[in-house]
């Protein structure tokens, strides 16, 4: 049987969670990795090495290409440029910039016969499907969404794309008391403000100042600014000392009643997560979507999708007959 052909595009923590991935599914392999840094500078768990520069000429022989860039700076090119000439699957995560980004990617695919899957991690991702059904069946109730306590990936690239920054980190932490209130069935508001801290740790390369790379952090549209933000400068020993793992998780939870009004039954939906490995988890999701994606296009289903769009069973290497008899 002929096993999906998969291009990893981007090397860092996501790319090598993407290879783990694909080596534990049994209809997939890893054709190459495409990276912008010499081939001999890196280090995979067995896949093939090539420049970026030969993904277009190597697109016959991949079914789909899974974008492993960050969504700041890499994504908003890639995703367009590369769904010219191959099916893509990405974990864009610029919750404000998705509507964009779906438009160019979409206009993309269309025009040469390609299908892309977007924003394909957990939130945005399950976490987006999980508020979908939420509302959906609690059409009275209010919905809230709650990350961390953990490393966020998005925000961390972003701050190592700050000028002046060498390493950084940044922890989401959920107001605990906010929750315990939701779960009582109380409205804690629409503010969001207060829901989370976000955790900023910063190695300075040595001629920044540290004013101005504070400034530019808390200002950041569609990552800091608007949040509570707080910002650590560390030195580098205390950074790979304290600051290298990896965890996060995170929160759906829907509040709302059933029933009539002098009646009402309060009901609390609720779908969490408690990762020990963020990246290799946000990488497991997205080659399962990338499975969707080759079969979306074998239909020839062109085009941009989200996971709105795509069907469960699509995910999974089990026939319809075994979904059926095993998990429905």
């Amino acid at each position: 049987m002929k096993k999906i052909q998969i291009a990893i595009v981007g090397y860092g923590n996501l790319g090598k969670g993407v290879e783990l991935s694909v080596a534990q599914q049994t209809d997939m392999e890893v054709f190459a990795v495409y990276s912008r840094r010499p081939a001999e500078s890196v280090q995979t768990y067995g896949a093939a090495v090539r420049a970026l520069s030969d993904l277009q000429k190597d697109a016959e022989h991949i079914d789909v290409a899974i974008l492993c860039g960050g969504s700041a700076t890499d994504l908003i090119e890639q995703g367009p440029e590369i769904s010219r000439y191959a099916n893509t699957v990405d974990a864009f995560d610029t919750h404000a910039r998705i509507p964009e980004y779906f438009t160019k990617v979409k206009l993309s695919a269309q025009d040469t016969g390609h299908t892309a899957i977007i924003s394909t991690g957990w939130d945005p991702g399950l976490f987006s499907l999980n508020r979908i059904l939420a509302q959906s069946i609690l059409t009275d109730g209010k919905l809230y969404t709650f990350w961390g306590k953990g490393v966020s990936q998005g925000h961390s690239d972003a701050l190592r794309r700050i000028p002046g920054v060498a390493k950084a980190v940044q922890y989401t932490i959920p107001n605990a008391e906010l929750i315990a209130q939701i779960e009582k069935g109380e409205d804690i508001g629409e503010d969001t403000y207060a829901r989370h801290t976000r955790e900023c740790y910063v190695v300075l390369q040595d001629v920044a100042d540290a004013d101005t790379v504070e400034k530019a952090i808390v200002s950041m549209p569609n990552y800091f600014k608007g949040y509570r933000t707080i910002v650590h400068f560390i030195d580098d020993a205390t950074f790979e000392a304290e600051h290298k793992g990896m965890p996060h998780g995170g929160q759906v939870i829907a509040s709302g009643t059933t029933g009539t009004p002098d009646a009402s039954n309060h009901q609390l939906m609720r779908f969490s997560l408690d990762l020990g490995k963020n990246s290799e988890f946000t990488a497991a999701i997205t080659v399962a979507y990338a499975r969707a994606c080759y079969r979306l296009n074998q239909k020839n289903e062109i085009g941009a999708y989200t996971v709105f769009d795509v069907a469960p069973g699509l995910l999974s290497p089990l026939t319809p007959e075994e979904l059926r008899a095993h998990y429905l």
